[in-house]
């Protein structure tokens, strides 16, 4: 049992002791939803912070946001004890961070953010019913295609972050051409794809991990859909400067 996202790996779901309260997908959904009000009170003030006081106001909260939301998610990674405080405080951060971008490209093309947020809602409730329909059935192959896939996709952007450093960009997966649209569409795919293997590994955990796990269920879950949402904003910024 195993999935791309790092964040729900297969020893995250230990079998809980006789008696004690165990994790529930209701409970996982509840807390999904939690964590995504947070987000979204987190975005909604760096939007407004970028609005009412310019870019300037408002992108040192959006680097803090990015930072300290990474540093927060790795250490729920290896303390996923803590993720009952943990999980929340990264979907605020997050979600400053998010507003921040999303206002910047709202600036710049008009009406991109709506289209953004309401194809990843799409996307997800759209595989879910896949999912729970049996279309798609979750085999050891379909897991090792997408944990390869999400694997190449982190190396490449690593890559092009640390050239970043010296002055050099990887070509084409920043540009707008053919060749960069082609790679943000199969990276918004392989994002897709990680939505369903969490969604198995989720349901798999159902009755066997302990009832704090609701919380590292969902954090992990929203981890995917901030990844997702953030390459559609990327996919469809290249198309509009096209």
């Amino acid at each position: 049992m195993r999935t791309g996202n790092p964040t729900l790996q297969e020893n995250v779901f230990v079998r809980s002791q006789p008696g004690v309260e165990t994790m529930t997908l209701q409970g996982a959904v509840n807390k999904t939803i939690i964590l995504l009000v947070l987000l979204v009170i987190g975005a909604a003030w760096s939007w407004n912070l970028f609005f009412s006081q310019g870019f300037g106001a408002v992108q040192p909260w959006m680097m803090g946001g990015l930072i300290g939301g990474f540093i927060v998610a790795m250490v729920t990674v290896f303390k996923k004890t803590w993720v009952l405080g943990l999980a929340p405080l990264y979907a605020v951060l997050e979600g400053v961070a998010l507003g921040g971008i999303s206002a910047l490209l709202e600036s710049r093309f008009p009406g991109i953010v709506i289209q953004a947020i309401m194809l990843t809602f799409g996307v997800l409730f759209c595989l879910l019913l896949v999912y729970k329909s049996g279309v798609i059935q979750v085999t050891q192959n379909f897991r090792m295609g997408v944990v390869a896939a999400t694997g190449g996709i982190a190396v490449v952007y690593l890559i092009s972050f640390v050239g970043g450093f010296f002055g050099w960009e990887m070509p084409f997966i920043h540009e707008s051409g053919t060749m960069g649209i082609l790679f943000s569409l199969f990276v918004v795919v392989v994002a897709s794809l990680n939505l369903v293997l969490d969604f198995d590994f989720i349901e798999r955990g159902h009755g066997m991990a302990p009832k704090y796990m609701e919380w590292y269920a969902a954090f992990g879950l929203v981890v995917t859909l901030v990844w997702l949402y953030l390459e559609i904003l990327r996919l469809l910024s290249k198309l509009r400067s096209r």
